[in-house]
């Protein structure tokens, strides 16, 4: 599994059980070619006629990496390999990728749609690992939009349900940034305009939240929850918040709707002084904000991270960048600090994506750590106290696990 050598400790450090502190749930039910191609693809479209999403980063890590856990040699073909996954069943597929992830407990965002995805219980069940819900907030601010009659009811309700569904949970979870590019306001929007754009929002519930001024009240409503239950708010970056909106649109991006899917946007980069305000206006109130999927912006957010000290950053890649595994793990190490740095697969739809991560995160931190053991720039107690605390223990201190 690790591509280098390394003193046993660190060997066992890697190889230890990791805490997935943020991940999404996978499909319960079997999938012919089609869906499963569409779940590798970041498009969320089907392949031009004559090519195949298995010529993609992700669908060659499937056929390597995934294809001895379903008894079949590496570089299986994709026919073959969608045959034996045919054969086992989904539940047998999951319950494999899973265990094989080497995780000890899975935190899963509860925006699982229509019963098609696992839930936290389910993942834990089949991973055999704990688990605990991440509560979306959006996808809580979409059902309270639905039942809400006036723009009243609509504030009050939302505080109620929000406040409801973080006593059973780990941490709240916004996906604002897919949509205003973590161009978060420092300060709370006027009562007045968030009424006003709540009566909008009442006259098209089923719409997609888009209003900028809905978004950031939802944002710190959910922060003063947080902060009443000692929880920390994760936000969605890279490609889908430090670079702006809408990036990605596929089965696995996030959408105002509280669930997979939504329109590609115009990317653009947020404004990192607005983002650095509204970290600092976040301290006084001690709410850990965890920066998720930096990639390619990870610099940036290792910066915030040195800066402030509630800011963690999530270290986990999706598999379709495990080519640049390596080298941003690296870059990570030298700029934050290592008490800050958190393992998430961002898991979502297929099994596959779980066990890839895990294998990602591991062999590229092993290289990363090899090299600063090598030229003696860390002793092996070092890189083994570092392994450790990213695999699991600043996850278990920062939730409360």
């Amino acid at each position: 599994m690790l591509p280098v050598d390394l003193p046993g400790t660190v060997r066992d450090a890697l190889l230890a059980p990791l805490v997935d502190h943020h991940c999404n749930g996978v499909r319960r039910d079997d999938l012919g070619r089609a869906g499963f191609e569409l779940l590798i693809s970041g498009s969320g479209s089907p392949a031009p006629p004559g090519t195949t999403h298995f010529d993609t980063p992700l669908g060659v890590a499937v056929r390597r990496w995934c294809g001895p856990l379903l008894d079949l040699e590496p570089h299986a073909p994709p026919a073959v390999y969608l045959a034996r996954r045919t054969e086992l069943g989904a539940a047998e597929v999951n319950r494999r990728m899973l265990a094989g992830a080497g995780v000890v407990a899975f935190l899963v965002d509860s925006a699982a749609q229509d019963g098609e995805l696992l839930g936290a219980a389910e993942m834990g069940r089949l991973g055999g690992a704990a688990a605990d819900e991440l509560v979306r907030v959006e996808h809580i601010e979409r059902d309270v939009a639905a039942s809400a009659q006036l723009a009243v009811d609509y504030l009050d309700d939302l505080g109620e349900e929000l406040t409801a569904r973080a006593a059973r949970a780990v941490a709240l979870k916004t996906v604002a940034g897919a949509l205003c590019g973590l161009d978060l306001e420092a300060g709370r929007p006027a009562r007045g305009a968030v009424i006003a754009a709540a009566n909008r929002r009442l006259a098209d519930p089923k719409a997609p939240l888009t209003d900028p001024v809905l978004l950031h009240y939802l944002v710190w409503s959910a922060v003063d929850v947080a902060k009443e239950r000692n929880l920390p708010v994760q936000f969605h970056g890279g490609f889908a918040g430090l670079a702006g909106p809408g990036v990605f649109g596929g089965p696995g991006a996030s959408s105002a709707a509280g669930g997979p899917g939504g329109p590609l946007g115009e990317p653009h980069r947020a404004d990192p002084a607005r983002l650095s305000a509204f970290a600092a206006a976040l301290q006084p109130l001690g709410v850990p904000m965890i920066l998720l999927h930096c990639y390619p912006f990870h610099r940036q957010a290792a910066h915030l991270a040195a800066t402030f000290p509630h800011v963690y950053v999530d270290v986990g890649f999706a598999p379709q960048h495990t080519a640049a595994a390596t080298r941003v793990i690296d870059e990570l190490l030298e700029l934050a600090p290592f008490h800050k740095l958190l393992y998430g697969s961002g898991a979502c739809g297929l099994a596959e994506t779980a066990y890839l991560a895990a294998l990602a995160h591991r062999r590229a931190l092993a290289v990363a750590l090899a090299a600063r053991i090598g030229t003696g720039e860390w002793s092996a107690a070092d890189a083994a106290r570092v392994a450790h605390m990213i695999g699991s223990a600043n996850a278990r201190r920062i939730y409360r696990l």
